[in-house]
């Protein structure tokens, strides 16, 4: 199961369907393209993924898939 581990050191899998700790989005540039009935396979591929992290709430964006690393965010304190 793929996996990165945080740098907070919890080790997040996002393998798992669904999983509890990814979320999509999609840019709104990108959802103004979208009209009509749209087809769910499509949609999704379209979106972006990123991880939360249940420890330290890191964010893990995917901006380019799951074959490029990910880009790391860190909530202010």
């Amino acid at each position: 199961m793929p996996a990165i581990r945080c740098k907070c050191g919890e080790i997040l899998r996002y393998g798992e369907i669904p999983n509890p700790i990814e979320w999509l989005f999609i840019g709104d540039t990108a959802y103004d393209t979208l009209s009509g009935a749209i087809d769910a396979e499509y949609l999704y591929r379209q979106m972006k993924s990123f991880l939360r992290c249940p420890v330290c709430k890191r964010l893990w964006v995917f901006w380019d898939g799951f074959d490029n690393d990910p880009s790391e965010y860190t909530p202010q304190t």
